[in-house]
């Protein structure tokens, strides 16, 4: 079918299908927001943050195998909705132990130690178990050999869980900062680039100014006066992104306002925010959309180098950058993967955003 019988868009989607590594990155990211979104039903570690600790294995190679014994500390409470979204409540307490054994209704067994010569006997009686009706079937029923795929961190806890968590933080901050800055962005874009004159003056003074400020240092002195925290890297972020936005809207109005359709809806007396938000700015959408994409990878750099800092989401929520923070030192130790793993998360991340973004250039191009 001929191209002039179809719509700008549906001409942009066909071009933007045959583009293998867009679409692949497109649908890379789509299953990264699946997984963290139902991050706990797919995480080993189901406890809140996948915060449980277990020092006799840290800092394990992947694939790691140990036996577990569960020992509960409180009644198991009701299983609710919102716990697949944020985390169970850590009711029991997790032991690693090599052996075990069965004597007189007493479970003894043997912790994990590095250290043969160091590990510790104990024994533990029914009494400890509600519910049980012997100790044979505690064991049965509570000690379970667990597997880490990614290995553990240096508490102990499962990477892979953590790293399952921590997308979320990631990709969050690309959402909201985004936004933010879209926000921000298309509104001051649109009134320099519309009005002209003194207002355009003020907003180019304001975006100069922003700009000749280095991204990460203004994101650090914004979340100093914030606070340190989950939502206030994400305000931060976004209102250090907005500049970008605001310089690219302004130049697009500025090539649109001496239309001839804008000129005949002024005749008709529209008003100039109508004429802004109905007319101009759904035909500068494109290069938004594509921005907005940098920006997407932008911010998930930026996050990270905060959390490296110490200054992005604070412990025991996981983010891939405070994983490298904690774990950079090990590079140097033999155990690499502990700082690699979740900086490879990172790149690839970042580069799905990049390429979605260079696809859709290449699809909303008019002149390709």
């Amino acid at each position: 079918m001929d191209n002039t019988t179809k719509s700008l868009t549906a001409i942009a989607l066909q071009k933007f299908k045959k583009n293998f590594w867009g679409v692949f990155s497109f649908w890379f990211i789509i299953a990264l927001i699946f997984i963290s979104i139902f991050a706990y039903v797919f995480t080993p570690d189901q406890s809140e943050n996948a915060n449980q600790m277990h020092l006799s294995i840290h800092s394990k190679s992947p694939g790691f195998e140990v036996q577990m014994l569960s020992i509960p500390l409180i009644e198991k409470a009701e299983s609710k909705l919102s716990y697949y979204f944020f985390g169970f409540p850590n009711n029991t307490t997790e032991i690693p132990i090599t052996t075990y054994t069965v004597q007189n209704e007493k479970l003894i067994y043997t912790e994990f130690s590095d250290d043969k010569a160091l590990a510790q006997i104990k024994e533990i009686g029914l009494e400890k178990f509600s519910g049980f009706s012997s100790i044979k079937e505690v064991a049965e029923q509570n000690i379970k050999t667990q597997k880490f795929y990614l290995g553990t961190d240096k508490y102990g806890r499962d990477l892979l869980s953590r790293m399952i968590i921590g997308s979320r933080i990631s990709l969050s901050i690309g959402f909201i900062a985004v936004f933010i800055s879209l926000i921000v962005g298309i509104f001051f874009g649109a009134l320099g680039g519309y009005f002209g004159g003194k207002v355009d003056a003020f907003v180019m003074w304001l975006v100069n100014i922003i700009w000749s400020i280095p991204t990460l240092l203004l994101v650090i002195a914004i979340t100093l006066t914030l606070g340190k925290g989950f939502w206030q890297v994400f305000v931060a972020v976004g209102l250090t992104m907005w500049v970008e936005v605001a310089r690219v809207v302004r130049g697009q109005v500025i090539s649109l306002k001496e239309m001839q359709y804008i000129t005949a809806a002024k005749a008709l007396g529209f008003g100039d925010f109508r004429i802004i938000f109905n007319h101009i700015l759904p035909n500068i959408m494109a290069p938004v959309i594509v921005i907005s994409a940098a920006n997407f990878a932008s911010a998930i750099l930026v996050e990270s180098g905060l959390s490296f800092l110490g200054l992005g989401a604070q412990p025991p929520i996981p983010s891939w950058g405070g994983m490298i923070k904690d774990h950079y030192s090990y590079i140097i130790l033999g155990k690499p993967y502990l700082a690699v793993v979740p900086g490879l998360a990172i790149m690839f991340l970042t580069l799905a955003f990049m390429m979605v973004g260079n696809a859709l250039r290449d699809a909303l191009d008019v002149k390709s």
